[in-house]
């Protein structure tokens, strides 16, 4: 291969990395505000206004603090906190918040997704030092390639989400880990107890990183000369305490140096020990132990526990199929899937080098296989199977690897270089196919981004980034009524885009109410984005009021995520289930008596409606009829029996505590 001078070597870095850029503020430009996106950003204000980090601790401050400094000197006006749920207060203020400052114009959603995108910028030019360092100049450019053009990086690069940072400071982490082992020095710890910090205060996924560093520690150990292991041990375990001492330091330096979560005044709306309760008793005793001694701040143990438990039911869909549940093969299937066919078979040519000696097997490789595998590992038993997105720390070392064994194989002949050279710009091509469609990538063997909503759902295909497209073609069909599943509502409103179309219920509605009360049949449009179509909400497709439309052909497709469709439907389903959760929400606002008349109107229309008869008995318990309440909530549970098996779990606990009241 051509030796690189320095100049055009950092000429082609800076062109990729601008590249990148370009193509990542060109897309967020054209898309509306993504599931998550408007929590963090409102959170992220108040950190820096009025030191409240316990507006949805889901997630720790950094990502959301760099984001939102762009609004540092704002006086934007914000909504009167109602003491909610602490997640239903971040994600319902956020829409408020964005919607009265930002409307649809998208000017400060953009200028904050601006400044959350230099972390993309960051991480590939830490992917091309790395590759660099472990195997030389072209191996770091054919890693930066594969990092800066891949279809799953460039979708979250602006977005106001942590998944870009985490994957950043993952890498970052253990490769100033490796620049330390391989020359010690103070300065060199130093920076690795920082950027460890920084991974902690991204990502609560970053606590990993401990058990990553005790198996790189055990490698080294291991490939140490047997008179000095003990000594090794030794000066390795001392550098370990040293970056997490120094990790825990720059964490705590994100929230302040306080323990508390939330400013004088205001309390979480559930206390740790509550809301740590469901992890059970061994959990328990941990995380309330860390919090009296007050190891870690409140904020960042309530979203640690928020972590375990999101993980307990949380529903898959893959391969068309409602798994109440998680599946280790989620994620291998993600990959096989949401990956380019040039990064698979540079990957496995990887591999292929390593065996054959052409890649060095040493430290280098180990330091990249070793996280790599094990936050693979970690994941497939997680439970919470809903994005290639958390996939990208693994990415990120695949980058450096694919990289290397590229450019071993390369420096052997030149049908080497031209075969990796063909599989880069198939990678390329691939994803710049898909633009500006990212989110719904997938590769030609499963059919490209137009078939990836049968086979995988949320962040893989639909976040809710269509609205802008939605309007244009409402726009196009001004006289046509339309009923729209929207994946994100209520957390986001259509309406602030100048979408009019009524409001279908979803998973999220049931919660957060917003839903219209649905005909029965509906003979028209009906509009259904492709979070709503798969039910990935839902832990049984039974429960899936859209189940009947993934076996119908929509008349029309916008960005492979929201599907059109025309004709008369029946929208029994829909329809029981949008009075259901009114009800309840009514009942939640004291109007017992339009609660019942909607629940009997649910039942009614849907006698199986395991919703419309809970929603009844709580409007009959609300008036005092407690007999008639447990007959509905009886009836209620057993139609969650019929359910199967690993879906009841969801359902059957609060329904068997309100008959045994």
């Amino acid at each position: 291969m051509p030796k690189l001078s320095r100049k055009m070597l950092w000429a082609i870095v800076a062109g990729l990395i601008g590249a990148q850029l370009v193509l990542t503020l060109m897309m967020v430009h054209r898309e509306s505000l993504t599931f998550d996106e408007g929590n963090h950003m409102f959170a992220g204000y108040m950190m820096w206004h009025t030191k409240d980090y316990g507006l949805n601790p889901e997630h720790p401050p950094f990502v959301k603090l760099l984001a939102t400094a762009p609004l540092l000197g704002r006086a934007l006006w914000v909504p009167e906190l109602k003491g909610r749920d602490f997640k239903t207060e971040a994600y319902l203020s956020g829409r408020d918040w964005l919607a009265r400052n930002d409307g649809d114009r998208n000017q400060l959603v953009f200028e904050m997704r601006v400044a959350a995108g230099l972390l993309a910028a960051a991480l590939s030019l830490v992917v091309f030092l790395a590759a660099r360092e472990s195997f030389g100049d072209w191996a770091a450019i054919f890693a930066l390639t594969l990092a800066a053009f891949d279809p799953n990086v460039l979708a979250h690069s602006a977005l106001v989400t942590t998944d870009i940072g985490v994957s950043l400071f993952f890498l970052a982490s253990t490769w100033c880990f490796y620049r330390y082992v391989k020359q010690p020095t103070a300065k060199r710890l130093m920076m690795a107890g920082v950027v460890a910090g920084l991974l902690l205060a991204t990502k609560h996924s970053g606590v990993m990183l401990a058990p990553i560093l005790v198996l790189l520690i055990a490698r080294e150990i291991a490939a140490a000369e047997k008179g000095t292991r003990a000594r090794e041990a030794l000066r390795l375990a001392g550098a370990f305490c040293g970056i997490f001492l120094i990790g825990v330091l720059v964490l705590w330096s994100f929230y302040g140096f306080r323990y508390a979560a939330r400013p004088a005044g205001l309390a979480m709306s559930t206390t740790l020990g509550n809301y740590v309760a469901p992890l059970g008793p061994h959990v328990s005793w941990i995380i309330n132990l860390v919090g009296r001694l007050r190891l870690l701040p409140e904020s960042y143990l309530m979203g640690l526990v928020d972590v375990g438990r999101m993980a307990l039911f949380y529903p898959t869909f893959i391969f068309g199929r409602n798994i109440p549940h998680g599946v280790w093969w989620y994620f291998p299937a993600v990959i096989a899937i949401k990956t380019t066919l040039g990064l698979l078979v540079l990957a496995g040519l990887a591999t292929y080098a390593a065996a054959t000696r052409k890649l060095k097997w040493g430290r280098e490789v180990d330091f990249l296989m070793i996280p790599a595998l094990f936050y693979l590992a970690v994941a497939m038993v997680s439970g919470m199977n809903i994005g290639a997105r958390h996939l990208l720390p693994f990415y990120a070392y695949l980058f450096v690897l694919a990289g290397g064994g590229a450019a071993a194989l390369a420096a052997s002949n030149r049908k080497w270089f031209a075969v990796c050279g063909l599989l880069l710009a198939a990678h390329v091509a691939s994803s710049l196919a898909a633009f500006p469609n990212a989110m719904a990538y997938a590769n030609e063997a499963w059919g490209g981004p137009a078939n990836v909503h049968k086979l995988l759902s949320d962040s893989n295909s639909d976040w809710a980034q269509q609205l802008f497209q939605v309007r244009a073609w409402q726009e196009r069909h001004p006289a046509e009524e339309c009923w729209f599943a929207y994946f994100a509502h209520p957390e986001i409103n259509p309406e602030t885009y100048g979408i009019s179309c009524h409001h279908l219920p979803t998973a999220d509605t049931g919660g957060l109410g917003g839903a219209d009360n649905v005909p029965a049949v509906i003979e028209g449009t009906v509009i259904v984005s492709a979070g709503d179509l798969s039910g990935c909400e839902w832990p049984a497709a039974s429960l899936n009021p859209y189940d009947a439309f993934r076996r119908a052909k929509p008349e029309e497709t916008i960005d492979h995520a929201v599907m059109i469709y025309r004709g008369r439907f029946d929208m029994t389903q829909a329809a029981a289930l949008s009075r259901a959760q009114n009800a309840t929400e009514a009942v939640g606002k004291g109007d017992a008596a339009i609660a019942l008349a909607l629940a009997d109107e649910a039942v009614a229309i849907d006698p199986s409606s395991m919703f419309g008869h809970e929603a009844r008995g709580d409007a009959l318990a609300a008036m005092g009829r407690k007999e008639e309440a447990r007959q509905e909530w009886d009836t209620a549970l057993s139609e969650v029996r019929r359910l199967e098996p690993g879906a009841q779990p969801m359902f059957v606990p609060d329904l068997e505590s309100k008959l045994n009241k």
